[in-house]
């Protein structure tokens, strides 16, 4: 799977986006990220460990702890990706309204003739 590929799939699931969410505020442990969701720790573990694979966290062990960050460069990318997209249908859409301009203004000229 390239890097792409697996940052488009760990956004795929609301509770790996939640996780995102909170690590915007800052690190924070596997026990506080787990706090907002019913579900065991292991199970916030995997979700963790699809995130770091996907490079969008990083942990580092301090003492006992493993805090999570989150890694905005694999993020960056994504949005690149789409943004070219977004772009493209920018422009669709920019020339959608153009037409359709120009059929309502035909259409309002053939009716102010008759």
């Amino acid at each position: 799977m390239n890097q792409l590929d697996a940052t488009f799939a760990a956004l795929a699931d609301p509770t790996r986006r939640a996780i995102l969410a909170r690590l915007i505020e800052g690190e924070a442990s596997v026990m506080e990220l787990a706090e907002p969701f019913a579900m065991s720790q292991p199970s916030i573990s995997k979700h963790l460990k699809v995130l770091e694979s996907a490079g969008l966290i990083s942990r580092s062990r301090d003492a006992q702890r493993r805090p999570c960050r989150l890694e905005a460069k694999q993020l960056a990318e994504a949005n690149d990706w789409l943004e070219r997209y977004r772009k493209i249908w920018e422009g669709n859409f920019q020339r959608l309204d153009a037409l359709l301009g120009a059929m309502q203004a035909n259409k309002t000229a053939g009716d102010a003739e008759q």
